[in-house]
């Protein structure tokens, strides 16, 4: 129980500190969220007087009349509270709708490709590594060159092929127009067509790191003495490559996969931009392009939560796969 203890504490703190530095950091960048909303009302004909802008800041949650530590108590609050402000982008949608509309097409986006791509890498790389010297190595200087690919023009050299080409897929969006979305099949096979090629991109692209780092952990692992000890029971090869060799081999790329899982929900900027896919990626550049703090820290919010909540399911599946673990942490 210490151990499952020490570590809830641990990310409680952490939890606290990427809280803080939510806050502060994007107050650190030039610019003023409630200058760009008095620009935009200029724009359209519109006067602004001191008490209208004095109601925007307090809107925003950037009160000038309060010092930046009233604010972080405030910010800390509403946090609590589950309230994330009013996006400035987008005024004068709460940020919370506008999370909540974006982060499923990123999730079923990106989240189905990280599990493929990490599925395919680990059963690749451990039939490679268990059968090292063979042809099956050639596959792995093949896998790792698309990794080094840039990943926007990989995924431009598939629009290009796959899109204006072929004509097998759409060129950008993330369904069909003319339908209604909703939970029904016509619109479901539409996101699935349209998102099949920002998938193929990531996959493409992600399945040689996974491919390459279980093939060296299970190299390393055939030489271990419990690998030798079970050829010299005469157990069979599928047994030993499996039961022995890849269940210690798989411990590394499940924490790298834990991870990743916890930046699904930061999408993938690159192909949500390339493809004009309506993901929680393309909505953090359009809140950094405009200053939009609370859209800023409502999204790196869910990403800090994500990626702390992934490392933590990670560790407690870590002192079950390996009771050692305990012991040692």
């Amino acid at each position: 129980m210490r151990y499952y203890a020490r570590k809830f504490a641990f990310y409680l703190v952490a939890l606290w500190a990427a809280l803080t530095l939510n806050f502060f950091i994007p107050r650190l960048m030039p610019g003023n969220p409630v200058d760009i909303l008095m620009a935009k009302l200029a724009q359209r004909g519109g006067t602004v007087d001191p008490s209208a802008r004095r109601a925007y800041e307090l809107l925003l949650g950037t009160n000038s009349g309060e010092s930046l530590i009233q604010q972080y108590f405030a910010y800390l609050g509403n946090m609590f509270r589950g309230d994330l402000g009013i996006s400035v982008s987008s005024f004068p949608t709460p940020v919370s709708q506008i999370i909540a509309e974006a982060l499923p097409w990123t999730l079923m986006l990106v989240g189905i490709a990280t599990f493929l791509s990490f599925a395919f890498g680990i059963v690749l790389g451990t039939f490679v590594g268990w059968r090292r010297g063979t042809w099956l190595d050639s596959l792995v200087p093949a896998t790792t060159v698309l990794a080094a690919v840039p990943y926007f023009w990989l995924a431009l050299i598939l629009v290009a092929v796959l899109s204006s080409a072929l004509g097998w897929f759409p060129l950008q969006g993330g369904y069909d127009v003319v339908l209604w979305p909703g939970w029904n099949a016509e619109f479901i096979g539409s996101a699935i067509y349209y998102g099949t090629l920002p998938a193929l991109t990531i996959v493409i692209s992600s399945v040689g790191g996974w491919l390459l780092g279980m093939r060296n952990m299970m190299v390393s692992a055939t030489a271990e003495d419990y690998v030798l000890t079970a050829k010299a029971k005469g157990l069979r090869d599928s047994r030993i490559m499996i039961k022995y060799a890849a269940r210690n081999a798989v411990l590394p790329s499940v924490a790298g996969f834990a991870i990743s899982l916890g930046f699904v929900v930061a999408g993938s900027i690159i192909t949500e931009q390339v493809f004009s896919y309506p993901g929680i990626g393309s909505k953090l550049l359009q809140a950094v392009q405009n200053n939009d703090y609370a859209l800023m820290q409502g999204i790196f919010l869910v990403i800090t939560v994500a990626v702390l909540g992934a490392n933590l399911v990670v560790d407690l599946l870590y002192a079950v796969i390996d009771p050692r673990t305990r012991v040692s942490g």
